[in-house]
């Protein structure tokens, strides 16, 4: 569907109209907002929300809410429920579309088995300080893991006893094989899977005790929600890359990233860690205190949607 004619056009619009004028997508629009559940929303989210559920309304498509939950450690019950009353708040629902990462962790294994067996991912048994050592530098590239060719059948099989909890916490990771001496250090062997036996996922209980990275979760969530446009914040820019490079090796259905500029205010703190921290710190008087930039300190103090 065509977006109603203006003078200015933005970059993301302009995407969007290409790709209905040439039938990328067939026509369609979906997009998404994912957020992580560690925290609550906050002012600078609100640029993200109303870019994703609003290029949606606006093409006539959909927008889906998609929870982000492959980090147990940092994640909570309340601050899901926290994030839908503020989406809900500021006027935007997701209808029937309420999808999680975990929802997709066992075809996420099994893309991940698929790339092993391609020969483009191997177990690693480098820790977390080693794997940083190897990674190199902005000018110097970085050296291959002395584990970086394992056999097919020896990754596979240390990947299933990895998802049987042989190994403890930090043991062993599950990488990507790409380049080393890559410009951009994102497509280093970046890491798919971390072994995390503590605490419970809040979804999935004690059922999987290793976790998918954000870049192995969230283009192949993408692809299985059927999603055209991934809207990201500009750090993401540098993931592109990496983003198209499991979806081309899956050979999956591939949607179009694109990066927009985060919104940030001038003398506020917008860090989720941060603000979590005053907040377990016993600074503010909770996620809702009206001096916090979050939308439920907004609220409290009065703001409108």
């Amino acid at each position: 569907m065509p977006a109603p004619e203006t003078e200015n056009r933005d970059f993301i619009r302009e995407i969007v109209d290409e790709h209905n004028r040439t039938g990328r997508f067939g026509g369609r629009v979906c997009t998404r907002f994912p957020p992580e559940p560690n925290g609550y929303l906050h002012i600078g989210h609100v640029k993200a929300i109303t870019i994703d559920f609003g290029i949606a309304q606006e093409f006539g498509g959909k927008c889906n809410l998609r929870f982000d939950d492959t980090n147990p450690v940092k994640e909570e019950v309340e601050y899901v429920e926290g994030i839908m009353d503020d989406i809900h708040w500021l006027g935007f629902d997701w209808e029937d579309r309420l999808f999680y990462a975990s929802d997709y962790f066992e075809q996420l294994y099994a893309w991940a088995v698929q790339l092993i067996e391609q020969g483009q991912a191997y177990v690693c048994d480098l820790s977390a300080d080693e794997v940083r050592e190897y990674r190199g530098t902005l000018s110097e590239p970085g050296r291959e893991s002395p584990y970086r060719n394992r056999s097919v059948a020896e990754n596979l099989d240390l990947f299933a006893r990895m998802r049987r909890g042989e190994f403890p916490d930090g043991a062993r990771t599950l990488r990507a094989k790409i380049d080393m001496a890559a410009g951009n250090m994102n497509m280093r062997d970046p890491i798919m899977y971390r072994i995390l036996h503590e605490p419970p996922h809040h979804r999935t209980g004690d059922a999987w005790c290793i976790y998918p990275m954000y870049d192995w979760a969230h283009g192949q969530s993408d692809s299985i929600e059927g999603i055209t446009h991934s809207l990201c914040s500009l750090e993401y820019e540098d993931h592109r890359p990496l983003y198209d490079w499991f979806l081309d090796a899956l050979g999956i259905y591939h949607p179009q990233q694109a990066e927009f500029a985060r919104l940030v205010l001038t003398y506020t703190v917008l860090s989720k860690r941060k603000l979590r921290e005053l907040v377990q710190l016993g600074h503010v008087q909770g996620w809702d205190d009206p001096r916090m930039p979050t939308l439920a300190g907004l609220r409290r103090l009065g703001y409108t949607p």
